[in-house]
């Protein structure tokens, strides 16, 4: 850990290539950061992962960022290279990666969400609920996939539920309203 936090994976998922827009390559990327302004802005070098969001080394080679605009709920980006419609549409469905070095460093209260997989989750009187297994980012709040024993629990990551969290102890403390756990 760096900082009392996990250390920053080599790549990170930062956008998926959805369609491509126009006939001179532009792409529409959904934005999966919270920094969107920053991250496909002109000179910024991205790399292609696949459809799964994993590094491909065979794309891993770097593809910059000649020109951003914001376009509805994401981004339309043309990367150097890809200047027609048919190369645009060879890189959509494809995940987008930044290079884990060059994404900001986090302030003391934030968290990367794949810090969050694998944490074990506690209640505040000391019950072990599970280890979150997935995070899926939802428009009202993200959403926490636990898994235990018997089953999958869904818990909204919001301060009302989520007490506190600690890298350290790599666990996630929750002080649920009453029925959430038994859903």
């Amino acid at each position: 850990m760096i900082n009392g936090k996990k250390d920053v994976p080599e790549h990170l998922v930062v956008g998926h290539l959805n369609r491509a827009h126009g006939l001179k390559g532009e792409v529409f990327v959904s934005p999966l950061t919270d920094h969107p302004e920053i991250t496909f802005a002109p000179g910024v070098v991205l790399h292609l992962g696949d459809t799964e969001g994993e590094v491909s080394p065979d794309l891993l080679h770097p593809h910059l960022i000649e020109t951003s605009r914001a376009h509805r709920q994401g981004f339309l980006i043309q990367f150097r290279g890809v200047s027609d419609r048919n190369s645009a549409e060879a890189i959509c469905g494809r995940y987008v990666l930044r290079a884990g070095n060059e994404v900001r460093e986090l302030d003391d209260e934030e968290i990367f969400r794949h810090d969050l997989v694998g944490m074990e989750v506690v209640t505040l009187d000391g019950n072990i609920i599970g280890e979150i297994i997935e995070v899926y980012e939802l428009k009202s709040a993200d959403l926490l996939e636990i898994n235990n024993s018997q089953k999958n629990i869904l818990i909204p990551y919001v301060s009302e539920i989520i007490h506190s969290l600690s890298l350290d102890e790599n666990r996630v403390f929750i002080d649920p309203p009453e029925g959430l756990l038994d859903i």
